[in-house]
């Protein structure tokens, strides 16, 4: 018996049900793309497979909107991938674990890819359905959102002959979604020299974090464990003489970091000082963030004598240096859009090789000026420490407009069906719309979807009524759109 088979509307969950069988995390893709190109070929629907292994799979208008212009459904295939400490689960061969609780999905303990598998599996169940008036539909599907809007960046949309969007990944029903924040990664390479050592060696991690989208969720005051461990670093300096031999956090910039951890040697004799030191600190954060983290914890594992190569201690200044003076959080508020993050930061990777600590951090604004100055402070950060930096993943915001014929019919229909208006609203996250609507000359975006509560991490819940509601609403839109 499937998971969801009680969950309504039924074509959609069975199809999401579908997804979360088939490991579909970024760069990670190829089985679901093939997946949806062997759905399109049991349907007789044409379809086109990029080499990125992007999708588009084509279906005529229904009687009476076979003339209708073109609608795109858009979303991407790919989710971010993180899990519990204490979950065993392999996300490049193992499908998720579904569980409902009410009036929500989850995945026992790990990602759900409610973003953005809900639009796969709304799109899915449109081209399956033989009932849905709409006119003539492009379902395109992307790849490596999650990591750069790579499959938006190398598309050919040429393609695409619609001009009416609609993008299906954002998380709020209720609010259409009109503009976003354009961003980059920005990735500095710390060069570091070795000297031999001995001591007592120890990991010190981090975790316990709530972590959450790095566009979404950095409003909500969250803490980010590389951050706190750049001042667990430097606050213990003060106290104990240490060598650094690594530090290690974060596997996605656009994901606030939930865990990290650095390997010390220390004087044995020093052990019980680090472990009160350690636990003063923890104590401190969970008061700092009530609210948001007060499961910050702090855990010292000793891992005995040992000799080991640590970083020369001008290099691991310079680690420490960087780390505290990285740029997280919010830098600015909208001075336009009451309430809206104009321009922010969040170091989501950290990792130490033989001769190079790299941090990569996810730079968003809506501002393009504002977002290359924050960028800019970086490089200088990371040049005077004797570093390289680079950009990667540059998207473009996706900006206002103010003529949208579409985004008009979607209130419209809103009204119609609740008696009020949808909150028509700007967001920090970034979306592939801004991407395409670049590239497409005369594109007219509009992005909704169902709720979706911590998404990109291990508590992510997709609500059941609001996906039905909004299906509803995506059904009744693409009927009122015949003209």
């Amino acid at each position: 018996m499937a998971v969801l088979e009680n969950c309504e509307p039924k074509n959609v969950f069975h199809y999401f049900e579908e997804i979360c069988k088939i490991p579909h995390g970024s760069g990670n893709t190829k089985q679901i793309s093939d997946y949806l190109v062997q759905f399109a070929k049991d349907r007789g629907l044409k379809y086109i497979q990029d080499e990125m292994n992007n999708v588009v799979i084509y279906k005529p208008g229904t009687p009476g909107y076979e003339n209708a212009p073109t609608v795109i459904l858009q979303g991407h295939m790919d989710m971010v991938c993180e899990k519990r400490p204490d979950v065993v689960h392999d996300f490049t061969k193992d499908g998720l674990k579904l569980s409902v609780e009410g009036d929500y999905i989850s995945a026992n303990g790990t990602t759900l890819g409610g973003d953005d598998g809900v639009a796969v599996a709304y799109g899915l169940a449109i081209l399956d359905s033989d009932t849905i008036a709409h006119p003539p539909l492009e379902v395109f599907i992307t790849v490596d959102e999650e990591i750069g809007l790579l499959g938006a960046v190398g598309f050919d949309c040429s393609v695409l002959k619609g001009r009416r969007f609609i993008n299906l990944d954002s998380e709020a029903e209720g609010s259409l979604w009109i503009s976003c924040a354009g961003g980059m990664s920005g990735i500095s390479h710390i060069p570091v020299a070795r000297v031999d050592a001995k001591g007592e060696k120890i990991a010190v991690k981090i975790t316990g974090l709530m972590g959450g989208h790095s566009g979404a969720e950095i409003d909500k005051n969250r803490a980010n464990a590389n951050k706190l461990l750049g001042t667990f670093l430097y606050s213990l300096r003060k106290t104990t003489d240490y060598e650094l031999i690594s530090v290690q956090g974060g596997q996605k910039d656009n994901a606030i970091t939930r865990e990290a951890e650095a390997k010390l040697l220390i004087d044995a004799k020093e052990l019980e000082n680090v472990k009160a030191f350690a636990a003063e600190l923890q104590k401190a954060w969970r008061e700092e963030y009530t609210g948001t983290d007060e499961g910050i914890t702090v855990l010292l594992t000793d891992e005995g004598a040992q000799e080991a190569r640590v970083l020369h201690p001008t290099s691991r200044e310079k680690v420490v240096f960087y780390l505290m003076n990285v740029p997280f959080g919010i830098q600015k508020m909208s001075g336009t859009i009451s309430g809206l993050v104009e321009t922010s930061s969040n170091i989501g990777i950290l990792v130490t090789s033989e001769d190079e600590v790299t941090a990569s951090s996810s730079i968003r604004s809506s501002v393009e000026a504002a977002g290359k100055n924050l960028s800019d402070k970086l490089e200088y950060l990371t040049e005077f420490l004797g570093g390289e930096y680079e950009i990667k993943g540059v998207y473009p915001a996706w900006e206002y407009r103010k003529d949208s014929p579409l985004r008009d019919k979607m209130v419209e229909v809103y009204e119609q069906m609740y008696g009020e208006k949808p909150k028509v609203v700007a967001i920090h996250a970034g979306l592939e719309c801004g991407l395409f609507y670049k590239k497409m000359e005369g594109l007219d975006c509009v992005s909704l979807g169902p709720d979706i509560i911590d998404i990109h991490t291990s508590e992510e819940k997709l609500g059941i009524s609001s996906t039905r509601r909004v299906w509803n609403y995506l059904i009744k839109v693409l009927e009122a759109l015949k003209d």
